[in-house]
């Protein structure tokens, strides 16, 4: 281990020695000064946790976050100067860390948090004009043909519980009480503009919307989302895209008379 590894490894482990060769411009004790830099550099990594886990935290209390992302901060230190999505693994720790079995939905939340940075942080891009998304819709015969790019910011997560409902009661949108934390919800997240938009959406728009990220044309999409819900209305989920300005382009996957 070289001296530049030494000194990171001993940074985010109270457990080891400071490195050798540290020295001090007044001659006090370095190794009460290491001490003290550990533990800002450790208290900064927990507090960029916070930043991005705010629910997670609200939902476990402050205490309990802050022991728990510590322990995350000793295992997994930042790979990059760029803190932004520092804890991008953290809801899977969650998910490991057997304190928090209480809280099953936890970890989800915590994956919804990540989304939503994610989304803030994307690329920037224009979103199609519903005239002319209304011009193309209206070509029945290459209707099916149509590759739709959406928008870089929207991501999906189906969860096992009501993360979404969690999440908006904790914005003052939901009634905490009222939520069944049990009761499975989908996720749309979206960035089209400035802020960052939590939309519930069902399995079968889900998987339409699915299809379309993996760069399947509209044909296609449709006919998996019927595998889903067999009665699947095009319809409401393409309303849905183009009312949150998700559409960036549309254009014919191939040409369908060659």
């Amino acid at each position: 281990m070289n001296g530049e590894s030494a000194f990171a490894a001993a940074l985010l482990d109270a457990n080891l020695s400071p490195p050798g060769g540290l020295s001090t411009w007044n001659g006090s004790d370095p190794a009460a000064r290491f001490a003290v830099y550990r533990n800002n550099v450790i208290v900064s990594l927990i507090d960029a946790l916070a930043d991005t886990y705010p629910v997670t935290q609200q939902l476990v209390g402050e205490a309990f976050f802050r022991a728990m992302a510590r322990l995350y901060v000793n295992q997994s230190p930042p790979q990059s100067r760029v803190l932004a999505f520092y804890g991008e693994s953290f809801p899977s720790f969650i998910a490991q860390f057997p304190p928090a079995a209480s809280v099953p939905y936890l970890p989800d939340v915590a994956r919804l948090e990540m989304l939503r940075v994610k989304a803030y942080h994307a690329a920037d891009a224009a979103s199609l004009p519903a005239a002319a998304i209304g011009q193309v819709l209206a070509d029945i015969e290459n209707l099916p043909q149509q590759q739709v790019e959406l928008h870089p910011s929207l991501g999906l997560l189906q969860s096992s519980y009501a993360i979404a409902s969690i999440w908006s009661a904790h914005q003052d949108i939901d009634d905490l009480s009222t939520i069944d934390t049990h009761a499975p919800e989908i996720t749309l997240v979206l960035r089209p503009n400035l802020d960052v938009e939590i939309i519930r959406i069902d399995a079968a728009a889900s998987e339409f919307i699915a299809q379309l990220l993996q760069g399947e044309p509209l044909g296609v999409a449709v006919d998996y989302a019927h595998q889903i819900q067999p009665d699947f209305d095009l319809v409401p989920t393409l309303a849905l895209l183009i009312q949150s300005q998700a559409i960036v382009s549309i254009q014919l996957a191939h040409n369908p008379k060659e």
